[in-house]
């Protein structure tokens, strides 16, 4: 399985709500206590974002764009920056009106739990899928990302928002799960045109996965991150010299390969002590440590405490 793969499986993202927002200016939905992750896929028309909590945080959508948001608590989708707020939507689905007029009434309307296929001329006409991350993992997974990144509409996303939109003008049994699946496909590409893209510079996984050597070597410690892996065994894998490798690896990812393992492992660790009745030498053994005590020292080392303490606190 290849990375990003699984840090999707292991953070067992899973769609939790999809909403269809179908509205003509002036619209403005604040989101507050905003999930893990959010999916917002521009099937016509234009938009705004804007993080409320993160400052300059902001990007225009058009048809075809897809954006995804962060664990960023509070964040507002208009169809102008400036147009003034006129509802909050809080954890639960609580609605807060602020502002008055047939607008938010329209708004109301839209945001029940299944409005497909409503189509208004001029409107904009956006799918939210919210995803929860599970554990260190998800947490991980999020830290490959910006707290907003906009992937623009392009061949890579062109087809899936096709067979997307075409879906939601249909009335069939069934639809809703079709939806539910397409918007997984989207969340996928999304993260894969992103990663591959010219905005993911920041050293990271992220970067490393567009790399054909690198990206190897990241899929081969994620597929077994209990081996004795060395840095001129990985080299070797991948058809490198060591040092090459290891200079590569680091200029990419941002640490060295031993020292991404070590994270690595201790990210899947902490998810065993929280989410398995495993003892701390099953736990250890799983991860590469065939010693629970040097285990719980590099386990120390990287969370503040140690793994029978994560365990309780967790």
């Amino acid at each position: 399985m290849d990375v990003l793969s699984d840090l999707l499986h292991r953070a067992r993202a899973r769609n939790a709500t999809v909403r269809q927002l179908i509205q003509r200016p002036p619209w403005s939905l604040t989101y507050a206590d905003g999930p893990a992750l959010t999916v917002v896929a521009t099937l016509g028309g234009q938009a705004s974002i804007r993080l409320d909590d993160v400052p300059g945080a902001a990007a225009s959508l058009t048809a075809g764009d897809i954006a995804l948001i962060g664990d960023v608590g509070r964040y507002t989708v208009a169809d102008d920056p400036a147009t003034a707020a006129q509802l909050v939507i809080h954890g639960g689905g609580r609605k807060q009106i602020v502002g008055d007029g047939p607008a938010v009434q329209a708004t109301l309307h839209n945001l029940a739990p299944r409005t497909y296929g409503d189509g208004l001329p001029g409107a904009t006409v956006l799918l939210r899928s919210t995803y929860d991350l599970h554990g260190t993992v998800g947490e991980r997974l999020l830290s490959m990302l910006p707290p907003l990144a906009v992937v623009p509409a392009g061949p890579r996303t062109r087809a899936v928002l096709e067979l997307l939109t075409g879906e939601t003008a249909r009335d069939e049994p069934g639809q809703d799960g079709v939806v539910r699946q397409l918007l997984d496909v989207v969340l996928l590409i999304a993260l894969r045109a992103w990663y591959a893209g010219p905005a993911a510079t920041r050293p990271g996984a992220c970067l490393a996965l567009a790399d054909p050597a690198i990206g190897q070597a990241l899929r081969l410690l994620h597929e077994d991150p209990g081996r004795r892996w060395t840095v001129a065994g990985l080299a070797a894998e991948v058809g490198m010299s060591r040092a090459a490798f290891a200079a590569r690896f680091s200029h990419l990812v941002g640490e060295p390969p031993l020292g991404y393992l070590t994270t690595w492992r201790m990210a899947l660790a902490a998810d065993l002590l929280r989410d398995t009745d495993s003892t701390i030498a099953a736990v250890a053994r799983e991860v590469g440590y065939a010693d629970p005590f040097a285990f719980s020292a590099a386990f120390k080392r990287a969370r503040g405490m140690s793994p029978s303490a994560w365990r309780q606190v967790s």
